[in-house]
């Protein structure tokens, strides 16, 4: 059960300022759709197999590689619907409360997301200024994905070492934010050696947007469905300034894929029974 407090505006107050940051948490994780498998063991400990794909690349290969493979997968992605649980907690002064809603969520190419809220549960000042600002975020993040993307644009990127994760050789990379956009972060990734797919990120936002706002630590993880990278869990933590601590968690469904273009696959079943004819 949460308890509501019994001075709504100071709860406001301090609520507000956890609704920024996981906001900003939540923008900062979603703008990598490409990412990896759930982590086996402990993620922060070095592992001595090396990689065995493309070991001899450097920091520009790897970042332009992982720059090609975003843009083929936002050309391939046409779209898809997926039902997702957002849920917040905040426990400290003035009150502690928690909030929860279900969404079905639907992205359409090139960037278009739409929002359908199923059900909601809990605090209403909290799905009000917390979980329903994250899917404005969200919207936003989609509409110009270049802002936002893993690019030499807008980061600067360092080779720290290479980890095997879940079985597939992964480099890690330190990055940079060049501008202190609310839309990016700072913190460590991992990319897959095999797709060039971000595999996970431990991170920070760019630019803390609160004074209230002490700390914020981004966990994300994906997992590939079919041939894409797309999101799995979203963990953002923030401890507010004066007490108290906001945790985001982002829950992610099966994704129902949207069909090629009709075209497309007329030309490949032309190109199939041509193959077979021969």
């Amino acid at each position: 059960m949460f308890l509501e407090t019994r001075n709504p505006l100071l709860a406001k107050t301090f609520l507000l300022a956890a609704a920024l940051i996981v906001s900003g948490s939540l923008a900062s994780a979603q703008i990598v759709d490409a990412a990896i498998t759930n982590l086996s063991g402990d993620p922060a400990a070095p592992v001595a197999s090396p990689l065995s794909v493309s070991a001899h690349l450097g920091v520009d290969q790897i970042v332009q590689k992982l720059a090609d493979s975003e843009k083929k997968r936002a050309q391939d992605l046409k779209g898809y619907t997926e039902q997702r649980q957002y849920s917040v907690t905040y426990k400290g002064f003035p009150a502690n409360m928690s909030a929860a809603i279900v969404v079905e969520a639907t992205y359409s190419a090139p960037g278009t997301k739409q929002f359908r809220i199923l059900s909601q549960t809990g605090s209403k000042m909290l799905a009000d200024h917390v979980l329903k600002k994250l899917l404005e975020a969200e919207q936003e993040s989609a509409a110009d994905p270049r802002q936002t993307a893993p690019t030499a644009a807008n980061y600067n990127f360092t080779l720290v070492g290479q980890q095997m994760i879940d079985g597939r050789p992964c480099y890690q990379l330190q990055v940079e934010p060049k501008t202190k956009s609310r839309l990016l972060y700072r913190g460590t990734i991992w990319v897959d050696a095999d797709d060039f797919a971000v595999a996970k990120i431990e991170a920070e936002p760019a630019r803390n947007p609160s004074f209230w706002i002490r700390d914020t630590k981004i966990h994300h993880v994906n997992a590939k469905t079919g041939e894409f990278w797309l999101p799995e869990h979203n963990e953002s933590d923030t401890d507010v300034r004066l007490g108290g601590r906001a945790t985001l968690t982002i829950d992610y469904g099966a994704y129902k894929m949207d069909s090629p273009d009709p075209r497309t696959q007329q030309a490949a079943l032309q190109s199939q029974t041509s193959a077979l004819r021969k």
